[in-house]
C-alpha cells in the first residue's frame, strides 16, 4: 500500500493545495463575518480549537491576534507547517480530529470550517458531538459546510479529485442540535473561490452555543 493510500484522503489533497487554498478561500466575507461574531462572544484569553486549521489564515490568525489561546489541528503536515510559520501566536498539531482525545468542556469555543466534507455522515455526526462536548456549557461553536444532500460523490476540487459527503441545510442544523448545540443563527451564501477552476458554491455557516447544564 502506498503512503498516500495509508493517509487520510484529506491530508493528500491539502498537502497538494498548500497556500493555494488560502488564496482561494481566505477572503470569504461570510467566513470573516463569522469570526467577527465569535470574537464578539469570547472573554479575554479564551481557549479556542480550530479544526481543519489549514494555513492558519484567516481563522487562527484573527483569534490569536485578539489574544486568545488557539490550538489548530489539521491532517495535512504541509498545512500545519505553513500555519506554524504564518501564525506564530497559535499552536498547531498534525492530527485527525476523529482520533484526537478531547477533554469534556476543555475549550471556550470551537471552529469547524469546511473540514467535515471528506468524512462519512456517521463520522461527521460523531465528530460534531465530540466537539460539542469539548466546549464548556455556554461556549461557542461555528460550523461551516457546503450544504448538499450528497454521499461519497466524486468531485474535482481545485484540480484535486476528492469524494464529498454532506447534508442538506436543515439536516446539518438538526445534526448540530442533536449534538447539544443551540443554533443561534445561520448564514447561507454563495461564494466563488479565487481559483481558475472554481465555480460558485453554496456555503452554510451555523452560529451555535453549547446548551447550559
Amino acid at each position: 500500500m502506498s503512503d498516500s493510500e495509508e493517509r487520510p484522503p484529506a491530508a493528500v489533497v491539502f498537502d497538494a493545495l498548500g497556500a493555494d487554498y488560502e488564496k482561494a478561500f481566505a477572503a470569504s466575507p461570510a467566513h470573516l463575518a463569522s469570526l467577527d461574531w465569535l470574537l464578539g462572544r469570547l472573554a479575554p484569553g479564551s481557549r479556542v480549537l480550530d479544526v481543519g486549521s489549514g494555513t492558519g489564515r484567516p481563522t487562527a490568525a484573527a483569534l490569536a491576534a485578539a489574544g486568545h489561546d488557539v490550538l489548530g489541528v489539521d491532517v495535512s503536515p504541509v498545512m500545519v507547517a505553513l500555519a506554524a510559520r504564518q501564525v506564530p501566536g497559535a499552536r498547531f498539531e498534525e492530527a485527525d480530529v476523529r482520533d484526537l482525545p478531547l477533554e469534556e468542556a476543555s475549550f471556550d469555543a470551537v471552529c469547524v470550517y469546511f473540514s467535515l466534507l471528506q468524512m462519512t455522515r456517521a463520522e461527521q455526526t460523531d465528530v460534531v458531538g465530540k466537539l460539542a462536548r469539548a466546549v464548556r456549557p455556554g461556549g461557542s461553536v461555528v460550523l461551516a459546510t457546503v450544504p448538499a444532500d450528497v454521499e461519497d460523490v466524486p468531485i474535482d476540487f481545485m484540480g484535486q479529485p476528492v469524494r464529498a459527503t454532506s447534508f442538506a441545510a436543515e439536516d446539518f442544523a438538526a445534526l448540530a442540535r442533536s449534538a447539544g448545540l443551540g443554533v443561534l443563527a445561520r448564514h447561507a451564501v454563495e461564494f466563488t473561490p479565487a481559483h481558475a477552476s472554481a465555480a460558485p458554491e453554496p456555503h452554510l455557516f451555523l452560529y451555535c452555543a453549547r446548551a447550559q447544564n
